[in-house]
């Protein structure tokens, strides 16, 4: 598999609302398939564009060390990591790594 297969593969998200202090709220999003990606906020959209930002980081480190990402499922067919990860705003690097992996 090359990067893009691996940044196309659909990870069981998990959220939950987490009480900080009596009557303070904190939203939680993790993708517990992969260990440590977690990501925490007041606003559901912040916080899930931080959490995708933090999977691709992850895969793309992993992937760049040799390791492989585990692997849940078969990657979608029809993702586009390459424009998630622009959307994102992530490091010019990946988007760099991503445009290569796709020519």
């Amino acid at each position: 598999m090359d990067l893009r297969q691996f940044l196309s593969i659909p990870y069981l998200l998990e959220a939950e609302a987490v009480e900080t202090e009596p009557g303070k709220w904190l939203l939680r999003l993790a993708y517990p398939e992969l260990p440590g990606c977690i990501a925490e906020g007041f606003v559901v959209e912040d916080t899930l564009k931080e959490l995708e930002r933090r999977r691709i980081e992850q895969i793309v480190s992993l992937v760049e060390a040799g390791s492989e990402p585990p692997i849940p499922r078969k990657p979608l067919a029809a993702s586009d990591p390459l424009w998630t990860a622009r959307d994102l705003g992530v490091s010019p690097r990946i988007a760099a790594l991503l445009e290569r992996a796709a020519k």
